[in-house]
C-alpha cells in the first residue's frame, strides 16, 4: 500500500510539474489580444491591396518591395516616369528624411500623381504614389465654375449699372429708348443664367421627377417650337427629318420638361453655332426599345481636344464666340444630366470646320417592334420625310 501511494504521488507530482511548465511558457509569450468578433488583420495584405502605390527600398536605395498598385505601373510609359521620380526622391529622403513632388503627366492618358518618400527609422525608405487625377479634375471644374458664374452674372449687372448712370441725366427720348432696350437685354441675359442654373440644380438633385408616359412627337414638337424663332432670326434652315408614321404611339417614360429642355438645348446650340444660311437637321430614329435623336449642323465643329469637356458646366470651346451668341455654357451639362436621369446616353461626333452631330439615345416603348427586330434593323437607316420648319 505504501509503495502504491508513493507511485501515485510521483505521478501526480510529474503531472503538476508539466502543467506548471506549460503555464509558465504561456504566461511568458501571451497571444495578441483580438477584439471579440474581429479577425486578426493581415497588415501585408492591406498594403498589397492598397489603391496607392507603395515602394520600399533598403539603405542603398535599392527597391525591395512593391505592392500590387506599384507593380501594375511597371512596364508602362507612366511607370518609367514614376520610377525616375522614385529614384530622385528616395535619394533625397535618405539624406533629408522626406521628399515629395506633384508629377503631372500629359498622357495620354493625362494623369496627376503625388510621389512622396519618407526615410524609415530602421534604414531605407518608403515611397507612396497617389493618383490624384480625379481630385485635380474636380478642383479645376469647381474653380472654373466659380469663375464663370461670377463673370456671367457680373458682366450684365455691371452693364446695367453703367447704363443706369447714362440715363440719370438723359433727356433725349431716342437715347433713353435705346439704353432701356439694352438694359432689358442685359437683364434677360442674367435671368437666363440664373434660370439655367436652377434648372440644372433641379435635374441634378433628382427630387422633382415627374415621370410619366410621354409621346415622342410631343417632345420633338416642343424642342422645335423652342428654337423656331431663333432659327428664323439667324436665317438658319431648320429641318425636322422624322420617320414617316414611325413616331405614332412611341412613348418615353420620363419628365416632359426635362426631355424638351435637353432636346431643345441640342437644337438651339446647333442653330447658335451655325453661320447665317446654314442648315440644321433633327433626325429621329426608332428601333427596338429605344429612340435616337440626332442633331446635325454645318457649323465650325469642335476640336478633338475639347470633345471630352464640352458637357462640363460653363465649358466653352470659343469663349469670345460663345458670349456673342448669348449662351450660358450650361446647356450641354443639362443634356448630359437629363440623359443620365432617363437611363440614356449623349454623344458627339465632330470635325473641326465641317460641323457636329449630337446624338441623344433614350429608352422608349415602341409598339409592334421587339428587341429581335431591333437587332436585325438597328444599323439600317429608316426612311425619312423632310418637313421644313424654318
Amino acid at each position: 500500500m505504501t509503495a502504491l501511494l508513493v507511485i501515485v504521488g510521483v505521478a501526480v507530482g510529474f503531472a503538476l510539474g508539466v502543467w506548471v511548465m506549460r503555464r509558465g511558457r504561456a504566461d511568458a509569450t501571451p497571444e495578441p489580444a483580438v477584439p471579440r468578433g474581429a479577425d486578426p488583420v493581415n497588415e501585408h495584405a492591406l498594403v498589397e491591396e492598397h489603391r496607392d502605390g507603395v515602394v520600399v527600398t533598403d539603405r542603398s536605395g535599392v527597391v525591395t518591395y512593391r505592392n500590387r498598385a506599384a507593380r501594375d505601373l511597371q512596364g508602362t510609359h507612366v511607370g518609367v516616369l514614376v520610377d525616375e521620380a522614385i529614384d530622385r526622391h528616395v535619394g533625397s529622403a535618405l539624406e533629408l528624411g522626406h521628399s515629395t513632388e506633384v508629377l503631372e503627366l500629359y498622357g495620354p492618358p493625362k494623369m496627376v500623381l503625388v510621389v512622396e518618400a519618407q526615410a524609415l527609422d530602421e534604414g531605407g525608405a518608403v515611397v507612396f504614389v497617389e493618383d490624384v487625377t480625379e481630385r485635380r479634375r474636380i478642383e479645376e471644374v469647381r474653380t472654373d465654375f466659380v469663375a464663370n458664374i461670377s463673370h456671367e452674372l457680373k458682366t450684365p449687372v455691371g452693364a446695367m449699372s453703367v447704363l443706369a448712370e447714362t440715363l440719370e441725366d438723359e433727356t433725349d427720348p431716342a437715347t433713353i429708348h435705346r439704353v432701356v432696350a439694352r438694359m432689358m437685354s442685359e437683364a434677360q441675359r442674367a435671368t437666363r443664367t440664373i434660370d439655367d442654373l436652377m434648372e440644372l440644380s433641379r435635374i441634378e438633385a433628382g427630387d422633382e421627377h415627374k415621370f410619366e408616359p410621354i409621346d415622342v412627337e410631343m417632345v420633338v414638337a416642343g424642342a422645335v417650337e423652342r428654337v423656331t424663332e431663333l432659327a428664323s432670326h439667324r436665317e438658319i434652315g431648320l429641318t425636322n427629318l422624322t420617320p414617316a408614321g414611325r413616331l405614332d404611339g412611341v412613348m418615353i417614360v420620363g419628365d416632359r420638361r426635362q426631355l424638351v429642355s435637353a432636346l431643345g438645348n441640342l437644337v438651339e446650340n446647333a442653330v447658335k453655332y451655325s453661320e447665317p444660311g446654314g442648315q440644321v437637321q433633327l433626325r429621329t430614329h426608332v428601333g427596338g426599345s429605344g429612340v435616337q435623336f440626332s442633331v446635325i449642323d454645318q457649323g465650325a465643329g469642335i476640336p478633338q481636344h475639347d470633345l471630352d469637356r464640352i458637357f462640363e458646366r460653363f465649358y466653352r470651346v470659343d469663349r469670345a464666340r460663345s458670349r456673342s451668341t448669348g449662351g450660358t455654357g450650361l446647356g450641354l451639362s443639362i443634356v448630359r444630366h437629363v440623359a443620365n436621369n432617363h437611363g440614356g446616353t449623349i454623344s458627339v461626333d465632330s470635325t473641326e470646320g465641317e460641323g457636329s452631330v449630337f446624338t441623344l439615345v433614350l429608352p422608349a416603348q415602341v409598339p409592334g417592334i421587339t428587341d429581335a427586330d431591333a437587332d436585325e434593323t438597328g444599323d439600317q437607316q429608316p426612311e425619312h420625310s423632310d418637313r421644313g420648319i424654318a
